[in-house]
């Protein structure tokens, strides 16, 4: 259950990643209750799988499951160039989140 849940809260750091850049300095008040909200799930999410997940793991994995998400959607929605280089890099990230998830 620790995993399942740091995988989505993993995925919750993306939405407030990207919801920071669009709230423009909490300007917009959309993307800034949408940061707030995805920013506590996220850290609720990452602080219980905590209890159950080696610490340096578990956050390792949400950091990446983050930092992967929010460049791949960014790529995806045109606010990011898409590169053989940075799929390749991704594709990295990715694979050290299974590694450590099988080192588990």
């Amino acid at each position: 259950m620790a995993w399942l849940i740091l995988v989505i809260s993993g995925a919750l750091e993306a939405v407030w990643a990207t919801a920071l850049g669009r709230s423009e300095g909490f300007t917009k008040p959309g993307p800034s209750v949408v940061f707030a909200v995805g920013l506590v799930g996220s850290m609720a999410g990452l602080a219980y799988a905590m209890r159950d997940l080696p610490i340096g793991t578990a956050y390792a994995v949400w950091v990446g499951i983050g930092a992967t998400l929010t460049v791949a959607y960014a790529m995806v929605t045109g606010g990011e160039s898409v590169s053989v280089a940075k799929i390749v890099f991704l594709t990295m990230i990715v694979g050290g989140v299974v590694g450590l998830k099988a080192a588990h």
